[in-house]
């Protein structure tokens, strides 16, 4: 199947395009100019691979949580090429990319992956994953919360937690709790899977696509865990 991945809910601007089982992908940190790098980076896949858009089975997007102007970018994009194209569009978690991402660096079917992105505001978005030989099952749903809460949820798993646990996002070198739990309990971690990567959108993009779990333009929904937090910042609302 034929995929474009797109992906601006943090810092990264990220594009990835699965043709013919090759990949071809872009990857910059260029915070405050996703709008301007997205679409040149969409068309740069598709002129390296020599397709066009009418060449695609689905399209997918990285659908929150991460920053609510970077989501909006990308949700606006996915539906623009939707629209104009007529395919079925896939949300993808964000944070599950990273896991995804990691777990194939560690490739160790027993790890459980905390992925913990700042959210600002002395908050993280967070999930816990355990890899197995299938793929990832979400064992904590993926939220906003403090760093301490976190901690709780990661504690109250008791022994679980003395598995192999690799970690992932920012969220863990942007707070001192975290950090230090990190290094006390999970020795190994995967720093370097940071920000949500686009190409790691396209597996889970196809898993969608095979259990129906994609949508029109039109029905394409982001996911901003923080929706009423957002909506207090402007005039007048309660």
């Amino acid at each position: 199947m034929n995929i474009l991945a797109i992906d601006t809910a943090t810092e990264a601007c990220s594009v990835a395009l699965q043709h013919n089982g090759i990949r071809t992908t872009r990857f910059e940190i260029c915070p405050q100019q996703h709008s301007q790098r997205l679409l040149p980076m969409v068309d740069e896949v598709l002129k390296e691979a020599n397709i066009t858009l009418n060449d695609l089975d689905l399209l997918a997007f990285g659908r929150g949580p991460g920053s609510f102007t970077g989501v909006r970018i990308a949700t606006g994009m996915i539906q623009g090429l939707a629209l104009g194209t007529g395919l079925k569009v896939a949300g993808v978690s964000t944070l599950e990319a990273m896991a995804v991402e990691a777990s194939a660096k560690i490739k160790d079917d027993s790890a459980l992956i905390a992925v913990a992105s700042d959210a600002r505001m002395d908050e993280v978005y967070f999930a816990v994953y355990h890899h197995t030989p299938d793929g990832l099952n979400r064992i904590i749903d993926e939220q906003v919360c403090p760093p301490e809460m976190a901690l709780e949820q990661l504690d109250s798993m008791g022994q679980e937690v003395s598995k192999k646990m690799v970690t992932a996002g920012t969220g863990w070198a942007a707070y001192e709790k975290l950090n230090v739990w990190r290094s006390n309990v999970s020795p190994e971690n995967s720093e370097d899977v940071s920000l949500p990567n686009a190409e790691f959108m396209l597996n889970l993009a196809l898993k969608a696509h095979e259990v129906g779990d994609v949508f029109d333009a039109v029905n394409v929904e982001p996911v901003y865990l923080r929706d009423k937090v957002t909506w207090k910042k402007l005039p007048g609302r309660e």
